[in-house]
């Protein structure tokens, strides 16, 4: 089979227009890669054939171009609404793409009833009546429409069962409907209750409460005791839904849109907040083919979930938790598409910013469980046991790595994983003596040599797999310890970073330093070893981080006799720090409280000792 001609990027960019438009790139099999906006088109499609600086999903999807199309717009908000169109329609690998694509669901009251209902609705609106929403989630509507029932109890049962009704059901027994169906309500009434749910789900809670406080201080007056507690009951509840849900001012209303993001996949939450009541919450998991920044995240996300459905309700203002330079595009799309200005608002202060941290906080928390989750990490072993080529599927992973500023301190770090995740009790730290300084090569050795000559003791499980950081170098050197303790049946993977040192365009060698193998960057099994190794390197950082500290604080001062831990305190926060106390004199030394002056001379031999 022959190779594919390369792309003659120099030709192709010769003829290609400046004006605003779309661009498609294909495979040589003709499958559509990638589609792409720009405001000049000859500019953005230069900037992929460029030598140098291009990221690794760049350097990826050029690898295999064969072919470009591009389609010329009047502006470039057009060709963001081209770009859109094309991505729904074709899903392309290296886009980032929005795999939820369902209409959300609305609050739905009808109109053409004596006694109006109110009920979940999802779909087109073809029905008579008022709609309310869009929420997040089915979840997000039950919850508002249960407070609803058991606040003003309007009728949420189904046409055909209204109407077929003799006697009052269930929900009359525990008063969760004033049972219509049988006259036992009058329509006055009822049509204050539908009033009410009306002003609860257009966020008009301060007005709700006034007319309710109102009436329920009315019926007191009047003796009418029964009522006045039913008011009271109704304002509670009301209350304290409306402390839980209250955002800025009753007359907010603003989608928070945040993006995590993590060697293995992609988290955008979005929160929606509807006239000062958030409405709901839902997590998306966008395909993100190899590890992107938030704000290209957001970027990729924004125009696919709002201009996606024409159902979807834009706010007046987007909240996210990145930039990024398309924004400014996006924002003209959704203003004129929906004929109003919108805004994306990555800088917020006060109760905003708070609704961002927690947008941000719970992308970062739904990502940290989805990659933990025992199913997804099950899936990445599997496909490390095919990348890999091994006869069973391994069980335990250990990953090395070294820390150290200059020589100083060297800590190395052993981490330890399985197919349900991290196994935290089997983490293991050494502190790295005796070797040149700087020498990673020596502190890997002795880290190796330790762990498993005290694994040959029956100290500890042998792994399936070794993994070293490091690339060649250090993997010569574990495979020279497994030789010297005759230690044969283990596979070593030893993982490079690469030339751009860049997630996703790491080099794997498989027990020999030339079995080269290079995982495509949304790889499971690269993305499992990826998340070892940031493991290792955390955990190696925070043990070199901890010794050096304790070093640099009390190391020279706790071999003297009368300094003990109070009073080492007391030296270095009266000085500021163990650099100040070795340039003071034994005389300055000695107006610290508690040091004598005879301490203070041995305090200063000490230092000056070197």
């Amino acid at each position: 089979m022959s190779s594919s001609p390369v792309f003659d990027a120099k030709a192709f960019l010769a003829s290609a227009s400046s004006k605003p438009g779309v661009y498609r790139m294909f495979d040589a099999d003709g499958e559509l890669l990638y589609v792409g906006k720009a405001g000049n088109l000859k500019k953005r499609l230069s900037s992929y054939f460029r030598k140098t600086g291009l990221s690794p999903k760049t350097e990826a999807l050029v690898a295999r171009i064969q072919q470009i199309d591009t389609t010329i717009t009047g502006n470039e908000t057009e060709a963001l609404l081209l770009e859109q169109s094309l991505i729904k329609a074709n899903r392309p690998p290296y886009n980032i793409l929005l795999r939820d694509d369902k209409s959300y669901p609305y609050v739905f009251l009808s109109s053409n009833d004596d006694f109006p209902r109110l009920g979940l609705h999802r779909g087109s609106k073809r029905a008579k009546g008022r709609y309310f929403g869009p929420y997040p989630s089915a979840g997000a509507i039950r919850e508002s429409l249960n407070l609803l029932q058991k606040t003003f109890l309007v009728r949420q049962c189904e046409d055909s069962y209204y109407r077929n009704r003799t006697r009052p059901c269930l929900q009359y027994q525990i008063k969760r409907c004033k049972a219509p169906c049988v006259g036992l309500v009058d329509a006055a009434e009822y049509a204050d209750d539908v009033r009410h749910s009306v002003m609860f789900l257009e966020g008009r809670s301060n007005a709700l409460n006034d007319e309710l406080t109102a009436a329920m201080e009315k019926a007191a007056t009047a003796l009418d005791f029964e009522r006045a507690a039913e008011l009271r009951d109704q304002i509670a509840l009301l209350r304290r839904v409306q402390d839980q849900q209250s955002i800025d001012t009753e007359q907010g209303s603003a989608d928070i849109v945040a993006a995590a993001v993590a060697p293995g996949g992609a988290c955008v939450h979005v929160i929606m907040v509807r006239n000062g009541r958030v409405l709901g919450s839902k997590n998306h998991f966008p395909r993100v083919p190899i590890e992107q920044q938030p704000g290209e995240v957001l970027a990729a996300f924004l125009p696919q979930y709002y201009l996606g459905s024409a159902e979807r309700e834009v706010p007046a203002e987007i909240i996210v938790n990145a930039e990024h330079e398309d924004f400014a595009v996006i924002t003209r799309a959704l203003s004129e598409a929906r004929g109003f200005n919108v805004s994306i608002s990555p800088r917020v202060r006060g109760t905003r910013r708070r609704w961002q941290e927690l947008a941000s906080s719970n992308a970062e928390q739904s990502l940290a469980s989805l990659l933990s989750n025992r199913q997804h990490v099950q899936q990445r072993f599997e496909a490390l046991q095919q990348a890999l080529q091994l006869d069973d599927m391994p069980t335990r992973l250990e990953c090395y790595d070294i820390s150290h500023s200059s020589g100083e301190a060297t800590v190395a770090s052993c981490v330890v994983f399985g197919p349900e995740g991290p196994i935290k009790s089997d983490y293991r730290r050494f502190n790295i003596e005796g070797v040149t300084a700087g020498d990673d090569y020596a502190a890997m050795h002795q880290a190796l040599m330790r762990r498993f000559s005290r694994i040959k003791d029956g100290e500890g499980k042998m792994p399936d797999i070794l993994l070293v950081d490091g690339g060649k170098g250090q993997m010569n050197m574990a495979r020279d310890v497994l030789q010297e303790l005759a230690i044969h049946d283990l596979t070593l993977v030893g993982v490079a970073k690469g030339v751009t040192r860049k997630a996703g365009m790491e080099t794997l060698f498989l027990n020999t330093p030339d079995n080269e193998l290079v995982l495509p960057g949304h790889s499971p099994a690269l993305h499992l070893i990826q998340h070892i190794r940031d493991e290792a390197h955390r955990f190696a950082i925070t043990g070199h981080r901890q010794r050096r500290g304790k070093a640099r604080t009390s190391s020279s001062l706790e071999g003297i006799a009368g300094v003990g831990p109070k009073r080492r305190r007391e030296l270095l926060k009266h000085f500021g720090g163990l650099q100040e106390l070795k340039r003071a004199s034994a005389a300055e030394i000695a107006k610290v409280p508690g040091i004598s002056k005879k301490l203070a001379e041995q305090i200063y031999a000490v230092l000056h000792s070197d």
